[in-house]
């Protein structure tokens, strides 16, 4: 299949599809994450490779371990995309053992990050990118203690794993978000578009292109500054691509979706729609970038933010639930 953003659409509707009637103990909205994560890749949703690793967690894990739980068939899907299952399952394990030996706590969001750490740094580094891990996350937090906490654990790791200097690294993004935090509500996520424009090592000019973005997007009445959504203003600043097109592409997206079956408002929430568009807009422009670099950055940066995001909203919705 010719991997544009039409044809992800298209694809993605399919897996959800497919994903509607297995699974059934788990969440809908990682069910639609899954079939996400697999659209990204231009791929069919691949049942059978998914149960398979979700077995393999099963095997690997005690009954109340962290890598269990509501979002196991999350790590799974990422398990089942990466060509060696078993080996990078036990490379997560490793590195999230090391993870909580610097003293990080236990949460799925963790075990992301030792996912991220574990399939993108050479085994030999993985103390090094453990440690860099800790003191990036340390760094944030001193510069801003009540705004730092485990939703920085994925973006913390990708800093880690990234060549930014230390001091560095955590002065820009600290720069960064004093410059945006007075322009959107969600501070948390202020933070997390910070460090996603900090992994993108723009200019100056980015804070503008951001807010230009931001502004051009309200036009159309297409939410992108919300809590769940605002890092994909990140992701869509550092792309070199028109604003124009970048909304209209969006908004596109956002149509076509509502259309399909399984996405009509009852079902999916204009936040979570706006979420898959916008994943599957960004992850379009990100495959044509010739920065080989930058590509890699933004194409995990759009995975992260879609995991973080879906498991921030079943976190939401069992809190409300329990109440």
């Amino acid at each position: 299949m010719n991997n544009t953003w039409e044809n992800k659409l298209e694809l993605f509707a399919k897996n959800v599809q497919i994903m509607k009637s297995e699974f059934v103990w788990q969440n809908v909205s990682i069910k639609r994450m899954a079939a996400l994560l697999y659209a990204l890749e231009g791929k069919t949703v691949d049942l059978e490779t998914i149960r398979q690793c979700h077995n393999l967690i099963k095997q690997n894990t005690g009954a109340f371990s962290t890598f269990r739980g509501s979002m196991a068939l999350g790590l799974a899907t990422m398990l089942s995309l990466s060509g060696n299952p078993e080996n990078s399952l036990s490379a997560t394990l490793k590195v999230y053992k090391l993870l909580k030996d610097v003293k990080f706590r236990a949460s799925y969001l963790l075990v992301v990050a030792a996912y991220r750490i574990a399939i993108q740094a050479d085994a030999s580094d993985y103390e090094n990118a453990v440690m860099r891990t800790r003191a990036f996350f340390d760094g944030m937090k001193a510069k801003n203690f009540f705004y730092t906490g485990q939703d920085d654990y994925i973006f913390a790791a990708m800093l880690g794993i990234s060549g930014l200097d230390l001091a560095e690294g955590t002065e820009r993004i600290k720069q960064i978000y004093n410059q945006l935090k007075r322009e959107f509500r969600n501070r948390n996520s202020v933070q997390i578009l910070a460090q996603v424009l900090a992994l993108g090592e723009a200019d100056d000019s980015i804070v503008n292109r951001v807010l230009a973005l931001r502004d051009e997007l309200r036009t159309q009445k297409i939410k992108l500054d919300k809590a769940y959504t605002l890092p994909f203003l990140g992701i869509f600043a550092l792309l070199p691509v028109e604003i124009e097109t970048i909304v209209y592409k969006i908004g596109e997206a956002q149509d076509t979706l509502r259309s399909k079956k399984g996405f009509r408002t009852l079902s999916v929430s204009t936040g979570e729609l706006l979420l898959f568009a916008a994943s599957i807009v960004a992850s379009d422009y990100t495959e044509n970038i010739k920065d080989g670099v930058l590509t890699a950055t933004l194409s995990t940066c759009i995975a992260n933010i879609i995991i973080a995001q879906e498991a921030a909203m079943v976190a939401a919705a069992s809190s409300s639930s329990s109440v």
